[in-house]
């Protein structure tokens, strides 16, 4: 399996109770590296555009003020099959479906505030990358 990268956010939920550390040391557990990592507070641009596929869906209002409500880290984490892996590690968006030991069973506190994104495909991944990175802050 090729060496990838994905686009990872902690989503305000999670930073407000301080689950950072929790969560990455679940995202290094799994054999994931994170090559890039900013706390951020993402503008209603910035959520409307990378939520914009969306933007038809009535709960699209509802979720840009969500991720705007508080600080989010936006992450690149890199390794063998980087995205389904991920994925994987994040568990089902329900959390009360996720498998033990993911991140949304054990952090999510709904489907709404769920703790975390990940991309769903490669190409998906280096358009989200590139909307919060520039080159030279990703270090593999």
């Amino acid at each position: 399996m090729a060496i990838e990268r994905t686009f990872s956010i902690l989503k305000p939920d999670a930073t407000e109770r301080n689950l950072t550390g929790a969560i990455n040391a679940l995202i290094e557990k799994a054999g994931l590296r994170i090559v890039a990592q900013k706390r951020i507070r993402m503008t209603r641009e910035q959520a409307e555009t990378f939520y914009g596929v969306h933007k038809a869906r009535p709960f699209f209002g509802e979720l840009v003020d969500f991720m705007t409500s508080g600080p989010v880290v936006v992450q690149v984490l890199e390794g063998e099959g980087a995205v389904l892996k991920y994925r994987d590690v994040m568990g089902a968006t329900d959390p009360s479906k996720a498998a033990d030991g993911t991140i949304r069973k054990l952090h999510a506190k709904s489907i709404g505030e769920n703790s975390v994104h990940g991309s769903d495909a490669a190409e998906t991944a280096a358009i989200e990358i590139a909307q919060f990175f520039s080159g030279n802050e990703i270090v593999g």
